[in-house]
């Protein structure tokens, strides 16, 4: 069974629910910050992480991310197939001893471009992906590759968009997961994105036919490395 851990209100499965149902394969949904219990990872086939407005440091405010970080601990322990989505990545490689910045200098906001590496060109979840696509992009914090972990894509702003940990975990800054409904509730969140809406849209809505596209390749790619294709 896949599962989903969604670590905040505001930061759903969106578009990926859809494509999950349009592919048949059954989830099931975890909320751990309304204290719903994790299971153990050796009890799911594959875990999706979903991001959130908290980082990796606010544990303390955010206690519940303990939770999370015990079962991809275990993830990481059972070589489970892992995406990490923005919070979800950077989880993942904090777990990993790599350093995860706050308020980072490499933050981006908006549809944007991402280019993978030759590795990425190569691994099984960008397969049938362009070297370069446009992703969406919504993050204050950023991650750097663990040691021991393959760099699969970057972009201008941010150097460290996706990696690939051991042969299964995965860790990407970016969110392939987004619809229209949710760039317009994330741009309402501070007056500086606020005043910024039409724009986040019109870009999202100019590319929105190539960034389905590669999102829902990156999903398929990911159910078939977990063999739930």
């Amino acid at each position: 069974m896949l599962i989903v851990i969604q670590n905040d209100p505001e930061v759903p499965l969106g578009a990926y629910a859809d494509y999950l149902a349009e592919l048949d394969v059954p989830y099931r949904l975890f909320h751990p910050y309304e204290e719903e219990m994790l299971p153990e990872a050796g009890e799911v086939s594959a875990a999706i992480v979903l991001g959130g407005a908290m980082g990796v440091h606010d544990t303390d405010r955010h206690p519940f991310l303990r939770e999370v970080n015990c079962f991809i601990g275990g993830a990481i322990a059972q070589d489970l197939p892992f995406l990490g989505i923005c919070l979800g990545g950077q989880l993942l490689a904090s777990l990993l001893g790599a350093p995860v910045t706050t308020n980072s200098p490499f933050g981006e906001k908006g549809t944007l471009p991402v280019t993978l590496t030759d590795d990425g060109e190569a691994d099984p979840l960008f397969a049938g992906i362009d070297r370069e696509f446009v992703t969406f992009q919504w993050h204050n914090d950023s991650f750097v590759v663990p040691e021991g972990g393959v760099l699969l894509a970057s972009s201008t702003a941010c150097p460290d968009q996706a990696f690939r940990y051991g042969s299964n975990a995965y860790g990407i800054q970016f969110h392939p997961e987004v619809n229209r409904e949710i760039v317009a509730n994330w741009s309402s969140w501070t007056e500086e994105t606020a005043a910024r809406t039409g724009q986040f849209l019109a870009e999202f809505d100019h590319r929105a036919e190539d960034y389905n596209a590669a999102s829902r390749q990156l999903l398929v790619n990911f159910l078939r490395i977990a063999r739930l294709d």
